[in-house]
């Protein structure tokens, strides 16, 4: 199967889910979603698999696909590991990385820059997540980035939510410069506060991102 298939339907879904579309408790059943998107049940199936793996539904016998609905506290605890591994990538990547990690981190920046410019909030999240990435490719730590990339994946759908607040789109971009000049710079310290600062949801950046799931729900 087309992996931009399944990656549209998981998209769709996923949106749908954090939208309310898509109800706590609410059963997915394959047959109707592949009717609704036109496609057949195996894209449908493989999407429904990788929503399950970053835990936005559970797979449960005799009922299938489930909508599950996490507390705002289990996603204020994924944030804030997410923010300590961040901030550890970002501290070896400011010590190790090669001339190919500064090319690719310098392009992802580039990439960033010009989706946050057009205001592009859905091209910004994928020009994000390739940034975010390519600092931790450059920690040229592997269990690091299998840790790393495995919570990426299951704070996606907030992280997306997260750009769609009022100026929050621009403000990531700033946040991208200042950390690319400290990595590029070798300033481990300074890289590892401010990608912990970046990614940590506390404060007001914690009631908006809780105000926007109560709003779209």
């Amino acid at each position: 199967m087309a992996e931009n298939i399944v990656q549209r339907l998981r998209d769709e879904i996923e949106n749908g889910i954090v939208t309310n579309q898509y109800s706590p408790g609410e059963r997915l059943d394959e047959m109707q979603l592949a009717r609704h998107f036109g496609v057949s049940r195996t894209p449908v199936r493989e999407a429904l698999m990788q929503l399950s793996a970053i835990g936005l539904i559970e797979i449960r016998a005799r009922r299938g696909a489930v909508v599950i609905d996490p507390a705002p506290h289990r996603i204020y605890e994924m944030f804030e590991v997410m923010a300590e591994l961040e901030a550890m990538a970002g501290s070896l990547a400011a010590r190790r990385h090669t001339d190919t990690d500064r090319a690719e981190l310098l392009a992802a920046h580039a990439k960033c820059e010009r989706s946050a410019n057009a205001e592009d909030s859905d091209t910004y999240y994928y020009d994000n997540e390739t940034f975010h990435y390519a600092v931790y490719t450059a920690s040229h730590s592997s269990f690091l980035i299998e840790q790393c990339a495995a919570l990426h994946r299951r704070l996606r759908p907030y992280r997306r939510l997260q750009l769609r607040v009022r100026n929050r789109m621009k403000t990531s971009f700033s946040e991208h410069a200042a950390i690319v000049d400290a990595i590029l710079s070798g300033e481990a310290e300074s890289a590892r506060s401010l990608l912990r600062q970046h990614i940590a949801v506390q404060g007001d950046r914690f009631s908006d991102l809780v105000a926007t799931l109560a709003r779209q729900r």
